[in-house]
C-alpha cells in the first residue's frame, strides 16, 4: 500500500480522531500528538488494514484507548477533561453570555460523568456514530450503549435544569 490509498482511507475520519483526542485531553497540542501516533500506527500497519472490516472504528478505539492510557500517565496529572468546541452562530451579546454560561454549565456536570458516559456522549452526540460502532469501539453490546447514554443525558438535563431554576420556587 503507498501513501495515496494509504490517505484515501483515513481521509474521512482522520478529523474524528483529532476531535476524540481533543475531547479527552483538552490540549490541542496533546490532541495534535494522539492524532500523530494514532495515524502513524495505522501507517506501519497499514498492510494490514484490509483485514479489518472498519478501519475507522479500529482508529476511534485507538485513539480512546491512547488518550485514556496518557490520562493515567503520571506526565498528564495536570490535564484535564472539558469541552469547548462550539461555535455560536453570532447571537447577540445578552445571548452569547447565556450560551458561554450553559457551556461552562455543561463542562463541569460533564466532568463529574463517568469515563465511559463521557466517551459515549461524545461518539453519539457529537461525532455522531451509530450505536452499533460505539458498541465495537467501547467493546460493549449496544443495550449497554444505550443504557449508559440515557443515564448521562438523564444526568446532564437535571443538573442544568437544577442550575437553571435555581432560586425558582417551583408549586
Amino acid at each position: 500500500m503507498n501513501q495515496a490509498e494509504f490517505m484515501k482511507i483515513i481521509s474521512p475520519f482522520k478529523d474524528k480522531v483529532f476531535r476524540l483526542s481533543r475531547r479527552l485531553l483538552v490540549s490541542t497540542e496533546e490532541a495534535e500528538d494522539a492524532t500523530q501516533e494514532v495515524l502513524v500506527k495505522l501507517w506501519n500497519n497499514k498492510e494490514k488494514l484490509q483485514n479489518y472490516g472498519s478501519v475507522e472504528a479500529m482508529a476511534m478505539t485507538m485513539t480512546k484507548n491512547f488518550c485514556l492510557d496518557r490520562l493515567k500517565s503520571k506526565q498528564a496529572s495536570e490535564m484535564r477533561i472539558v469541552h469547548s468546541n462550539y461555535t455560536d452562530r453570532q447571537a447577540g451579546l445578552q445571548q452569547q453570555a447565556e450560551d458561554r454560561d450553559s457551556w461552562e454549565w455543561v463542562e463541569k456536570i460533564m466532568k463529574n460523568l463517568p469515563e465511559q458516559q463521557k466517551l459515549i456522549m461524545q461518539m453519539r452526540d457529537i461525532e455522531q456514530y451509530e450505536f452499533e460502532e460505539i458498541a465495537k469501539i467501547m467493546d460493549m453490546n449496544e443495550t449497554a450503549v444505550r443504557v449508559a447514554l440515557s443515564r448521562a443525558r438523564k444526568t446532564l438535563r437535571e443538573e442544568l435544569t437544577k442550575t437553571h431554576s435555581y432560586g425558582i420556587k417551583r408549586n
